[in-house]
């Protein structure tokens, strides 16, 4: 049990953040230990082959996300310094990361070891930088697909808690986060597989970071010279990759276009052409053209994942959705 000591400072440096970086780390653990996250089958039967077809070697980047009770090292995520950070402003952090900071972490008594990271251990500044670039290849093949959902569903959660903060404040926020979060007096407790103690967070509050992947899980940091950080699962996160079928909301269908309406709706995950025009009807030629009308609104993007190109909505274009489906007709 992880005990978290509050004082009236902590309290009112308490925040928020997503942290596209550290949905790479939580999801390299679905892809390694798949029988743990039945709840992301869907995403891994599309992105595992994806992968394997790219050739990328993400070894290193898996070599640092271990098992328990190894840890993984604060360096590779560390807390995000702004509420929604961009992925490369993180990368940026870890390119910069001292190598004395990157040595101290790994060669600490729970640090993986192989010899990637023993690389890594003497030649942090090039191995950070073939790191960093590792992981840019490895969002743009599994997670810029889906990021639009990903991030409605994170920033939905933290709208919640925000809301609850609000009602009751941040007792009814931390007796809503998770069962295994618990708010008495001026502790937190928090209940983790491996670790425990007391920790005083010294003033700089606690960092509340929603994470799609790390369910079902908690990670904490409360290392010296870190922010504080709790990542937790967000509120409906067993619905993420629920397809859902529906028509295009008629509001939405007289301003686009009832076809061009029915791919957006089609777009709940990201999907290439071919599977559209099977799924629609609508010859590929015409899926092709649409979606370049789309695009060219900025409703949908397009990412290249091995041979295919896949298309996703934008997050302008969820907005949209969300805003049609109020529609009373």
């Amino acid at each position: 049990m992880l005990e978290l000591e509050f004082t009236a400072r902590d309290l009112a440096h308490t925040r928020f953040a997503l942290s596209p970086l550290w949905e790479v780390v939580a999801s390299v653990r679905v892809l390694q230990r798949p029988k743990e996250h039945p709840l992301h089958r869907p995403w891994l039967a599309a992105v595992r082959p994806r992968l394997a077809a790219s050739r990328l070697d993400w070894r290193l980047l898996a070599d640092l996300v271990p098992e328990g009770p190894l840890a993984i090292p604060v360096f590779v995520a560390p807390p995000p310094t702004s509420s929604v950070p961009d992925l490369g402003v993180e990368l940026a952090a870890l390119r910069a990361t001292a190598p004395e900071q990157v040595r101290a972490e790994l060669d600490g008594p729970r640090a993986p070891r192989s010899e990637r990271i023993e690389a890594l251990r003497q030649d942090p500044q090039a191995e950070l930088a073939h790191l960093a670039d590792t992981v840019a290849a490895y969002w743009e093949l599994a997670l810029a697909p889906y990021w639009p959902r990903l991030r409605a569903l994170l920033e939905a959660d933290v709208l919640h808690r925000a809301r609850l903060l609000a009602q009751g404040g941040i007792q009814q926020l931390f007796t809503d986060l998770d069962p295994r979060v618990s708010w008495a007096g001026e502790r937190l407790s928090v209940e983790h597989r491996y670790g425990g103690g007391g920790r005083r967070l010294g003033g700089r509050g606690l960092l509340l970071i929603p994470s799609a992947f790390v369910w079902p899980r908690l990670f904490s940091v409360t290392v010296p010279g870190r922010q504080p950080t709790l990542r937790y699962p967000p509120r409906a996160v067993a619905t993420l990759w629920e397809r859902r079928e529906r028509e295009p909301a008629q509001a939405l269908a007289a301003v686009l276009g009832r076809t061009r309406a029915r791919l957006l709706t089609e777009l709940d995950a990201p999907a290439a052409t071919e599977e559209l025009a099977r799924r629609t009807g609508i010859t590929a030629g015409g899926v092709s053209q649409h979606l370049g009308a789309l695009r060219a609104a900025g409703l949908v993007a397009a990412t290249r994942a091995g041979r295919q190109v896949l298309y996703r909505r934008t997050e302008a274009a969820e907005v949209l959705l969300t805003a049609a489906d109020r529609d009373p007709s």
